[in-house]
Formats: structure tokens, C-alpha cells, sequence
């Protein structure tokens, strides 16, 4: 089993997530505004539920996962960033890379917290699995999150297709 590491930054705390956030986690994937780029609808509490143990289950398996995003000064959940591999059914694929993703509250976007957040995933990914590529795939719609991959040091490679959509593929360039 894999120790899950905490990060610290300035204003954020990256931790495990915990078994008895489930609710707040599930209250967080049904808001419509944060799911409109990903995937449309909120999930529904069962398919919130497998997120959350394949997010958390990665940890043991691959040595990676998503963190749950702490506000230092708070307390509270803000969000969720980190790496998976989850042998999407895309050409081309991000199978077998460390392929980077992050979410922030529709509420406390536009803050900076996704930024801070993903290069602290990305500062311990680069210590833990140096050899590793990182993607990333973004609705070509969601420019916030286009910024926030630029800044971190992504560069659009191609488009992917996947469940009906256009995706913009990223890859890290380190």
C-alpha cells in the first residue's frame, strides 16, 4: 500500500481524501457549473461513489491519485487535483502516462487554487516518477483550464476524441 503524501503550499493543504467526506465529496461532482466540461451532467451519487474509490484506489495500484485540495485557512474542501490512468477508450490515448487533472468549486475559481495546487502535484510527480510523460485532456471550450495547463507548462499536441466529444490533448514539456 502506498503512503498517499501530503502537500502544503501557501493557502492549500493536498492530502488523501477521506471516507467520511464522501457526502461533501458528492455535493462537490453535483454542481452543474463544475461538471459542464466535465461531462455534462452531474453524476449521479453511485457514479460520484466509484470516482471517488478510483481516484483514491489508484494510490495503492499505480503509486498515484488525486488529492483533495484543504484551504489552509478554512479547512474546507475546495477541490480536487492529481494524475490517473484510466485506459480511456481514446486515439490517441493518455494510457500508461500520468495524465493530470484538477477541479476547484465553481464558487472559488478564477483564485489561483487550480495553479497552486497542479504545480504542487506536479513538483512531487517529477520527484517520484521522473521518467513519467504527463498529458492532459481539456474541452477546447474551457479556456480557464487551457491557462491554468499553459502556466503549469503543458502544450497542446493534437485532439483526442472521447464520449462524443472533441478534446484538446496536452503534454507537459518539462
Amino acid at each position: 500500500m502506498t503512503t498517499i503524501p501530503t502537500l502544503t503550499t501557501e493557502r492549500l493543504i493536498l492530502r488523501a481524501h477521506r471516507l467520511d467526506e464522501f457526502e461533501d465529496y458528492a455535493a462537490f461532482w453535483n454542481q452543474a457549473e463544475l461538471m459542464r466540461f466535465v461531462g455534462g451532467e452531474p453524476p449521479t451519487r453511485e457514479q460520484t461513489w466509484a470516482r471517488f474509490l478510483r481516484y483514491t484506489g489508484m494510490w495503492h495500484h499505480l503509486g498515484f491519485g488525486f488529492f483533495a485540495i484543504e484551504e489552509r485557512g478554512s479547512g474546507r474542501i475546495v477541490g480536487e487535483a492529481g494524475f490517473l490512468d484510466s485506459h480511456r477508450d481514446m486515439n490517441p490515448t493518455t494510457e500508461g502516462t500520468l495524465e493530470t487533472g484538477w477541479a476547484i468549486s465553481p464558487s472559488l475559481q478564477g483564485k489561483g487554487y487550480a495553479t497552486e495546487a497542479i504545480r504542487a502535484a506536479i513538483a512531487w510527480a517529477d520527484r517520484t516518477f521522473a521518467d513519467r510523460r504527463m498529458t492532459c485532456i481539456i474541452d477546447p471550450d474551457n479556456t480557464p483550464s487551457l491557462r491554468v495547463a499553459e502556466k503549469v507548462g503543458f502544450r497542446r499536441i493534437g485532439e483526442t476524441f472521447y464520449k462524443g466529444s472533441t478534446n484538446v490533448m496536452l503534454e507537459r514539456w518539462k
